[in-house]
């Protein structure tokens, strides 16, 4: 095909339109508040003749003397009216059966009702959902919000600490596209190596974005590559910001755990640690919004922003029935097993200026993010590991910390992460009803790491903060789309074309030499805890794309919508792609809709996967040691036999229905599988027992190296399901929600490369039985959710519970008397490695809220009410301390979290 397909869709796109000059009857259509309505149909009765609204629910359309105009829009009643000589407004009531709430993204036609979609949509209102819990960044509330949105927050992963990345259907990060009032988002310049689940892969940081600036979130479950691009394999997040003028909203926030389990808790000064319960992780939140009109022709400014701090938390040892007198060590000084504290700010505006007697309108937002965290990394004991420890550091109360007759010390990691982003577009409608838009969206992310408290033990004591270097993200897209609605092809036809080009930039910059060099080979290198970006990391590379698209919405009949979209992309550096996709949806009866779609997807791996280089300090089993990410074109990567990257391919299908037997329910039940050949993640860690390896890990003063590679097929296939009861009477109201989603992932195949094949040893290293487990737990098997609300007065209460299914993954820690999987260095008495079973739980909320006044309301109540933990280890059926999680504590990420209860308080105004 060799690019053919691309000068198609591009012949396509230039293709001439032809108009003809008509008598033109205008008119506005509007709903009773006066709001314009988009893409409201109108039409001539009796004819073919039709159009539909613009952005301002304006039409124009040429009729026949005392014609008669059929008006009419989704989710209100149909209207017919005689039309006049002069301007006509015409208002349209809502449906005694309202179908919901409308959404844009998954089509560049009229909005549609999120159940009338072909493909199921969730619309979250942020300020319905983001009150009344005690979670206060965008990614936990999403988290409880969406059935099939995953995210587990990381504790001593380095920056995963920092960057909660969100998954849909238990894919990858990097396989969610997230745009912002519809236009592609960057991501985040962090690529997650240790202690997570999205290992080997980057994302987009949801929480960059200030949550006031929020007026809803639109989560697509559905492949969507065909339509917005790579990244779309597992769906798409869509940002819709505030368009609100002349009210100021202020929403302010505390929230603190309480954990009477806790019996480890650490005070303000090192070595001192008390017992019992106490509140830590205190949150503060403050965000603001406030918009301006601008001009005579409804535009405006709407400006927002945010302050969030939250402080660290200490999670150790939370079952006094275990201790080391059951022969299971426990190490009850870890300060890495917790949350670590942060504190960010930001801005975010949203603007659109029509341009006075034209039908264009100049539209633009964006904003920046600042954020600075403090986590300690994995603790150290100066007993077991001296070459951890430089001379003279003994008696040094800012290094180290004395308990029990043994000697710790806890190296801190420091990050401050910057992200910009600025969006500017030009949008209007050419002749009489091309709608186009042309826009710049341009973001940037930086990441940089500082060490503190810590030490390069072959440089000696005195100095104890490093600059450990970082790396940056740079996303830059040019898009233009052109759209039309044609009523007149059965039942109206929406035709769309775009043309799209892409800038990307990746870099690493190096630390300060004392943060990575080694003065004495006695001693261990680098800074503690987290060794700095070295000259031969350092990175500076870029790509671009260009693509052209055609995406066809076809309302068959009143009953059957069909959507066809074809994209064609072409990499510089990947070469070409075309991918295609097929949606259709239809009516059974007037409330119940059948719908299905299949896809196809792509995504070449980031720069990120292609260029990362670090060395990092990993620990198993209480083993601590150096680890070598190497890039994919490097030496080592090549000796170890790990061929060149490819780009990912997928198959994604779903079908399922909505129903709305009555106008107070929704029943919306969706199925899903999505196929993934190539999948890019980290692979296993290499040691010197491949003799290529030895020389270049001795050179590099490191044990094992790891690579990125095309290691696995997948297949990921559940279902989704969400009912919505809502009913509002008198002066009260009832909704209840719930929210289902089973997941369940294969892993079909392991592209095991020739130069490892038919050695045991080498497949374990290039993708370990241990890799395979955690990327099988990228998402609880089941997760479920009842929300309970009940408003009376000026007051709401309710209850929301969730459960997560069970996960098993594989973990090192000490054998008892149950068979290990691996024992490690050939002695069974220390370190194996084992199956770890974290059981179901479900976790329960409770709020309340009083309306003050009627600019004034106080929310109440606790996320976690009984304080449900995850189990501290399961082996094999009996209780066992995971001596060391994957995160360097006694849990490793699951999606409850490992906090316990949080008591929250909450004041709304508007003014």
């Amino acid at each position: 095909m060799k690019k053919q397909l691309l000068y198609v869709l591009f012949g396509l796109f230039i293709l001439p339109i032809n108009s003809f000059a008509q008598n033109i009857v205008k008119g506005k259509v509007a709903t009773l508040k006066g709001e314009g309505i988009i893409a409201a149909s109108v039409k001539e009765k009796g004819t073919s003749k039709g159009t539909v609204t613009d952005q301002n629910g304006d039409f124009q359309i040429s009729v026949s003397d005392k014609a008669t105009l059929i008006v009419s829009a989704i989710g209100y009643e149909t209207r017919e009216i005689l039309t006049t000589t002069g301007p006509v407004t015409i208002i349209l009531t809502e449906s005694a059966q309202n179908l919901g709430d409308f959404v844009v993204v998954g089509t560049r036609g009229k909005g549609r009702s999120s159940i009338l979609t072909p493909v199921p949509v969730d619309v979250i209102k942020i300020n319905q959902v983001n009150m009344p819990t005690a979670k206060m960044d965008l990614t936990s509330i999403l988290n409880a919000a969406s059935p099939s949105f995953n995210f587990n927050k990381q504790s001593g992963s380095d920056g995963a600490d920092q960057i909660d990345l969100a998954t849909l259907r238990g894919l990858g990060p990097d396989q969610t596209l997230v745009l912002v009032n519809g236009k592609r988002r960057h991501q985040t310049a962090f690529v997650a190596v240790f202690g997570t689940r999205g290992r080997g892969n980057s994302g987009t940081d949801l929480n960059a974005i200030p949550e006031s600036s929020i007026d809803r979130v639109e989560i697509l479950r559905d492949g969507a590559s065909a339509q917005y691009g790579s990244d779309a394999i597992a769906g798409v997040i869509n940002l819709i910001l505030k368009k609100d003028v002349g009210v100021l909203s202020v929403n302010t926030g505390y929230s603190g755990y309480y954990d009477p389990r806790n019996n480890t808790h650490y005070g303000k000064e090192l070595g001192q640690y008390r017992q019992g319960g106490a509140i830590d992780g205190n949150a503060f939140s403050l965000g603001a919004n406030y918009g301006v009109a601008l001009g005579k022709h409804d535009g405006f400014i709407n400006f927002s922003g945010n302050f969030f701090a939250n402080g660290k938390t200490f999670r150790q040892n939370l079952n006094t029935d275990l201790s080391s007198k059951d022969g299971l060590p426990i190490n009850t000084v870890r300060r890495s097993t917790g949350d670590g504290s942060v504190t960010s700010g930001g801005l975010m505006y949203n603007m659109e200026l029509p341009v006075a007697n034209t039908k264009t309108v100049f539209y633009s937002f964006g904003g920046g993010n600042v954020k600075a965290s403090d986590a300690y990394a994995y603790t150290r004991n100066l007993s077991e590991r001296p070459e951890r420890f430089p001379d003279g550091v003994a008696g040094n109360p800012i290094l180290q910390s004395t308990i029990d007759g043994e000697t710790y010390y806890d190296p801190i990691i420091q990050t401050k992460i910057q992200d910009l982003s600025f969006a500017a577009g030009v949008k209007g409608i050419w002749g009489k009803d091309w709608n186009w838009d042309l826009s710049n969206t341009f973001g940037r992310n930086n990441f940089h790491f500082y060490g503190d408290q810590t030490f390069n033990a072959s440089l000696g004591a005195g100095k104890t903060h490093f600059d450990d270097g970082g790396f940056s993200f740079l996303q830059n897209t040019v898009n233009f789309n052109l759209s039309k609605a044609i009523p007149t092809v059965a039942s109206g036809l929406n035709l769309a074309f775009g043309l799209e080009q892409r800038y990307e930039n990746y870099k690493i910059y190096a630390g300060e030499k004392d943060s990575y060099s080694n003065y004495n080979a006695n001693k261990a290198t680098g800074a503690q805890g987290f060794p700095g970006y070295q000259p031969g990391d350092e990175v500076n590379a870029s790509r671009s794309n260009v693509a052209a698209y055609v995406d066809a919405e076809l309302d068959a009949t009143e009953k059957w919508l069909i959507g066809v979209a074809v994209r064609a992309e072409n990499y510089n550096d990947f070469g070409f792609t075309s991918n295609y996709k097929f949606a259709t949806r239809y009516k059974l009866t007037t409330n119940f809709n059948v719908r299905g779609s299949i896809s196809t997807g792509f995504r070449a791996p980031s720069l990120q996967q292609i260029n990362f280089s670090n060395t990092f300090t990993n620990v198993q089993g209480g083993n601590v040691f150096e680890v070598k990410i190497a890039p994919n074109y490097s030496p080592i990567t090549k000796a170890a036999g790990i061929p060149d990257l490819k780009q990912e391919k997928s198959i994604n299908a779903s079908l399922g229905f909505s129903w709305k037997p009555v106008s107070e329910i929704t029943v919306t039940l969706d199925g899903y599988r999505i196929n993934i050949k190539d999948r890019v993640v980290l692979s296993g860690q290499f040691d010197e027992s491949i003799p290529a390896l030895k020389p270049i890990l001795n050179q590099l003063n490191v044990a094992q190296a790891q690579f990125f590679a095309n290691a696995v097929n997948t297949t990921n296939y559940g279902l989704d399901l969400v009912v919505d009861y809502t009913k509002r009477f008198d002066n009260k109201s009832i909704k209840v929600l719930f929210t289902g989603n089973l997941n369940h992932l294969n892993i079909d195949k392991i592209n095991i490369p020739n130069a490892l094949n038919g050695s045991y040893e080498n497949q374990q290293a290039f993708f370990s039985d241990r890799e395979q487990a955690y990327i099988k737990a990228s998402a609880p098997p089941v997760k479920l959710g009842l929300n309970l609300d009940y408003g009376f007065g000026n007051w709401m209460v309710g209850t929301h519970f969730l459960y997560y299914g069970k996960i098993s993954i594989l973990g090192y820690g000490y054998e008892n008397t149950y068979p290990p999987l691996v024992a490690l260095d050939n002695d069974p008495g220390t370190t194996v490695l084992e199956q770890f079973n974290y059981s179901g739980k479900m976790v329960t909320d409770i709020y309340g809220s009083y309306k003050i006044s009627k600019k004034v309301t106080v929310f109440f109540g606790a996320d976690n009410i009984f304080n449900i933990h995850p189990d501290y280890g399961y082996v094999q059926g009996a209780k066992l301390s995971a001596y060391d999680g994957e995160t360097g504590g006694a849990w490793d990420a699951v999606q409850m979290g490992f906090n316990g209860r949080k008591l929250f308080t909450k004041l709304a105004f508007n003014f």
